[in-house]
């Protein structure tokens, strides 16, 4: 799974000419500079670019990017952190070509709403005979909403409200079923407003958790990003063998928390942008934005704050936390520079929990309604999912994300498949809204 995502982001990011690094001034001023001239709007019945983004800022930036990124921590040390750059680097590209076919082969409901995603992707861009595979994406989605978006989010964040709030994990199970019905049968457009508010609240409520603490230890961080560059290739081990061991153990769960935080490659995002009402090579930019804020701004905002805290090594590398929530709870306590400061990281992780299972229950109607036309099972959907909020507020967060990366991988094989069969019509896609050369050679 690491080749097949790593190397598709490769692939695609040479296919469409490295639109994310050498197009980036635009994307920002065709994203963050349309949102300082104006305010944008949706169009009809479907979300406007901004919502758009919202939404799937919403399925993606979860507890994962707190408590994963604490785990990876943990579990492959500082070296982690640098190959989670690598995967959201190659991930944009990936993110871009996924957004832009999503959009350009997207379909609408009988009610006029637009309905997109790998499933239609790989179903109208490739053609009928490939049908199976739309069915296997959008039935490993289906089940992944219940896991990545639920079951995982519903975990951590009772873990970390019963270890601030001692709030019992029975009633914080209720009170995320009873939130996750409200805005589910309030249909896409409440869901885009309700994101559209949430996702800057809890980003900025975060940053204001992360930021002082980085401004107190401003001399340290040089020998931080120093530790995690030498970290990722094991330099900082004794033996050979200790060597490979350091380096495969960073490589593997840094990839697996940059991909499960930006969701790069899973065809979750695309779901939600191809409800806009932007065109597909602009509204791909927006994917673009979707990981920098996702994996290099909260994300790195995480790791430094854990590695600071220094609750990876020594003695505090032997507590038992009872999940990597709690442990990032426990570096931001240890650190955040104000009174209260404990109590409103639990607030962040609580709306990081409350966005993604919102984002992700949209997601897995997409996919069950793609696989059952039926009108009257949408309902019964929205409220399983709603109600399983209650079982993952009492499960076991390690067995989840276990759970959750495998989910994540059943998704990613049938999209990525169509990424690559269909890289040359991203690539187009990307030339003629950037007119930029891309890569011609028929080979690739």
């Amino acid at each position: 799974m690491l080749l097949l995502l790593g190397g598709t982001g490769v692939f695609l990011s040479l296919r469409c000419g490295f639109p994310q690094l050498l197009q980036l001034g635009r994307i920002l001023r065709e994203t963050v500079g349309s949102l300082l001239r104006r305010r944008e709007h949706g169009e009809g019945v479907g979300l406007s670019p901004f919502q758009a983004l919202s939404t799937a800022l919403a399925g993606t930036v979860g507890t994962g990017n707190v408590a994963g990124v604490t785990g990876a921590i943990l579990l492959g040390g500082p070296g982690a952190v640098f190959w989670m750059w690598v995967a959201a680097f190659f991930g944009m590209a990936t993110k871009y070509a996924e957004i832009a076919l999503a959009v350009k082969y997207r379909t609408a409901d009988p009610e006029g709403r637009p309905r997109g995603g790998p499933m239609y992707t790989i179903e109208r861009g490739l053609g009928p005979k490939y049908r199976p595979l739309a069915v296997a994406f959008a039935l490993a989605g289906g089940c992944a909403g219940f896991g990545i978006g639920n079951l995982a989010q519903s975990c951590e964040i009772a873990a970390a409200a019963q270890e601030l709030f001692h709030a019992g994990p029975l009633v914080v199970g209720l009170a995320l079923s009873l939130f996750t019905a409200a805005a589910l049968f309030g249909g896409l457009r409440r869901i885009g407003r309700l994101t559209a508010s949430l996702v800057p609240l809890m980003t900025g409520m975060y940053l204001l958790c992360a930021l002082p603490i980085l401004v107190l230890h401003a001399a340290e961080l040089p020998g931080l990003f120093r530790l995690i560059v030498r970290s990722a290739f094991g330099q900082n081990a004794v033996v050979g063998g200790a060597f490979g061991w350091t380096m495969k153990s960073a490589l593997r769960h840094g990839f697996a928390r940059g991909v499960f935080s930006n969701e790069a490659g899973l065809g979750s995002a695309p779901m939600a942008h191809a409800a806009a009402s932007g065109s597909p090579g602009g509204q791909a930019c927006w994917g673009v934005l979707e990981v920098l804020i996702d994996t290099f701004v909260i994300c790195t905002l995480t790791a430094l704050v854990v590695l600071l805290s220094g609750i990876w090594r020594g003695e505090d590398a032997g507590l038992s936390f009872a999940s990597p929530g709690a442990a990032a709870a426990e570096a931001f306590r240890r650190l955040i520079p104000f009174p209260g400061g404990s109590r409103l990281i639990a607030l962040c992780l609580l709306f990081f929990a409350l966005s993604s299972i919102i984002g992700w229950g949209w997601y897995g109607e997409l996919c069950w309604g793609y696989l059952f036309r039926a009108r009257a099972a949408i309902p019964l959907y929205r409220l399983a999912f709603a109600l399983l909020c209650l079982p993952g507020a009492l499960g076991s967060g390690a067995l989840l994300w276990e759970i959750s990366d495998t989910l994540n991988a059943l998704m990613a094989i049938p999209n990525l498949i169509s990424l690559l069969l269909l890289s040359g019509t991203a690539a187009r896609i990307c030339r003629d809204y950037f007119g930029a050369p891309g890569i011609q050679n028929p080979r690739l």
